[in-house]
C-alpha cells in the first residue's frame, strides 16, 4: 500500500454547494478527473439535476457544475489505500484537506453534501471539530458509487431534494 493524494478543489466565488467525496478512485487518479469511473453514477446524477449531458467532455461538465454554483472536493488530502474502496483506507492514515482556508476563500458555500458515509464520517471526525462552520448545513447523499445499490432515478431524486438550498 502506498500514500495517495487527492485533487485540488473545483470551485469559484459563486459556489454555494460543495459536494465532498472521500478520496478519488484509482481510475480518477489515473485520469486526473473527479469521478472518472464510468460505473460511478456521479456525472449522471449531476446531469439529471443540473441539466447537461453526462457525455460532455470533462471540462464542459465542470463548467456546467460551476455555472450551477456547485463545487467539488474530497475530504481527504492523503491516505494509504489499496484499490479504490473506502473500506480499504488504512486506519490512522487519513489526512484531511484544509477546509478552514477553503471556507474562508469560498464564503458563499451554504450547503455541503457528503457523497457517501466515509466522506461524512471523515469530515465529522477530522475536520468539523477544528473549524467554524455554523452557517453551513450538511447532508449525507446516497453514494454515487456503483457499490451502493440504489437506482439512478432514486439517487437523482434524493440528491436533488437534499441539495436544494
Amino acid at each position: 500500500m502506498s500514500t495517495i493524494a487527492g485533487f485540488s478543489p473545483i470551485a469559484d466565488k459563486a459556489s454555494r454547494i460543495l459536494i465532498l467525496g472521500s478520496m478519488p478512485s484509482e481510475l480518477s487518479l489515473e485520469y486526473s478527473q473527479y469521478y472518472a469511473n464510468p460505473r460511478n453514477a456521479f456525472w449522471n446524477i449531476m446531469a439529471g439535476i443540473v441539466g447537461f449531458s453526462a457525455e460532455l467532455p470533462y471540462e464542459a461538465r465542470i463548467k456546467a457544475l460551476k455555472a450551477s454554483g456547485i463545487a467539488l472536493w474530497d475530504v481527504l488530502h492523503t491516505c494509504v489505500r489499496s484499490g479504490s474502496l473506502d473500506s480499504s483506507i488504512k486506519s490512522g492514515t487519513r489526512v484531511p484537506n484544509d477546509f478552514q482556508s477553503f471556507f474562508e476563500k469560498y464564503q458563499n458555500i451554504c450547503k455541503v453534501g457528503f457523497n457517501g458515509v466515509e466522506a461524512e464520517e471523515s469530515f465529522n471526525t477530522y475536520v468539523k471539530p477544528n473549524i467554524n462552520c455554523e452557517t453551513i448545513s450538511f447532508v449525507r447523499l446516497p453514494s454515487s458509487s456503483s457499490a451502493y445499490a440504489v437506482t439512478l432515478e432514486n439517487k437523482i431524486e434524493i440528491w436533488q431534494e437534499k441539495l436544494t438550498p
